[in-house]
């Protein structure tokens, strides 16, 4: 999908197969659809998600200007967010970023490496649940080692190296080899007897490892946002925040509103690429009417500065589209003697909004009580 900035309005949607790539998909459309975007919408730059961040589809988009996000699967990212974020970490500000360059896949670049405090406290939620359960089952695998016992002490020394190397959150403290002397003999052994058998058994202290913890959730705490256009005076470092975050939601906002339960598409079953892509087609239209309704309702409220009930009952200037749709619901059209329609139900907050909206919405209500 391919979106406006200023409200979200779909430009082009494009039925995929599940087993593209987005790499090269992003790649093929852009080079099918760039130019006639460019001079049929006025294209001047693009936002996309990490897929766009390929060598190929860098070097194909050329001098035409673009924002991304950089993935963390690129060599290096890690250990960079690692060496300039110790002091975010530490003062924890709502929100910072600094400046690099790069030229990666032969491209010179403007690189933002962000830090936010909404990222952080995601971050610290999503490693603390998943190294609690990696060290739960580390601490489990090496209770289950320390169980067993071995025939030699190079037996046990093996076994102790192989749970070593998968280790990642558990570190083991004082490892040491002790023996286990056993006697085949019922009763107990006699004094100074001589064991008949000598096992081998590891013991260890175990401890969590909390620098690990700790890189993890100051690397998922970051991200890299990347541009070509290197002259700040064209594309400020504030206006590519902007242009990324909250800007590349209003993409990720209309695949939720196609994938919305309420829009009911799973309850269709289509077999024919055609008629999937005729049903995208429509799902599309719905989202272009939605934004541009949604753009409309916010930016008159906005001018006029008014508000309307959220759905908690408090006052908001942003009200989605859908809650306003919901909100509507419930009002009837009742027809008199065939010849006079009285609208039911509508409240102050109804008329207040329709008023807003201009004469074309006043008439659809006309008659209300």
């Amino acid at each position: 999908m391919i979106s406006e900035h200023q409200a979200g309005i779909p430009l082009l949607m494009e039925a995929l197969s599940g087993n593209s790539s987005d790499k090269t998909s992003f790649r093929q459309t852009l080079n099918d659809h760039i130019e006639q975007l460019s001079t049929g919408v006025g294209l001047s730059l693009v936002v996309a998600d990490s897929a766009l961040y390929a060598a190929q589809t860098l070097q194909d988009l050329g001098s035409f200007p673009w924002v991304t996000r950089v993935p963390a699967t690129v060599g290096g990212t890690r250990e960079l967010i690692l060496a300039v974020s110790d002091d975010w970490m530490l003062d924890q500000p709502e929100r910072a970023f600094t400046v690099l360059g790069s030229n990666y896949g032969g491209v010179n670049q403007r690189w933002l490496i962000v830090y936010t405090q909404a990222a952080r406290e995601r971050a610290e939620q999503t490693v603390n649940k998943q190294h609690l359960k990696k060290s739960q089952a580390e601490y489990n695998a090496f209770t289950a080692l320390a169980n067993q016992t071995f025939a030699c002490v190079a037996d046990a020394q093996a076994a102790l190296v192989k749970l070593q190397k998968i280790m990642k959150v558990v570190a083991l403290h004082d490892p040491e080899i002790i023996e286990v002397a056993s006697f085949t003999k019922k009763g107990r052994p006699r004094k100074g007897q001589l064991p008949d058998i000598i096992r081998y058994r590891i013991e260890a202290g175990v401890a969590s490892v909390l620098e690990t913890r700790c890189h993890k959730i100051q690397a998922k705490s970051c991200f890299i946002i990347a541009s070509n256009q290197l002259d700040e005076a064209q594309l400020s470092h504030e206006k590519m925040l902007e242009l990324y975050t909250p800007g590349q939601q209003k993409v990720e906002r209309g695949f939720r509103f196609l994938k919305d339960p309420w829009f009911m598409a799973d309850t269709l079953f289509l077999k024919s690429p055609k008629r999937i892509m005729a049903l995208m087609a429509i799902m599309t239209l719905c989202l272009l009417v939605f934004g541009a309704l949604e753009y409309r309702i916010r930016q008159t409220l906005e001018q006029n500065k008014q508000t309307f009930p959220s759905q908690i009952g408090a006052a908001t200037a942003k009200p989605t589209a859908r809650w306003v749709f919901q909100f509507f619901t419930g009002i009837h059209v009742l027809i008199i003697d065939s010849r006079r329609e009285v609208i039911l139900n509508c409240n102050e907050y109804h008329h207040q909004l329709v008023n807003l909206l201009g004469n074309r919405y006043v008439k659809l209500y006309a008659n209300s009580e």
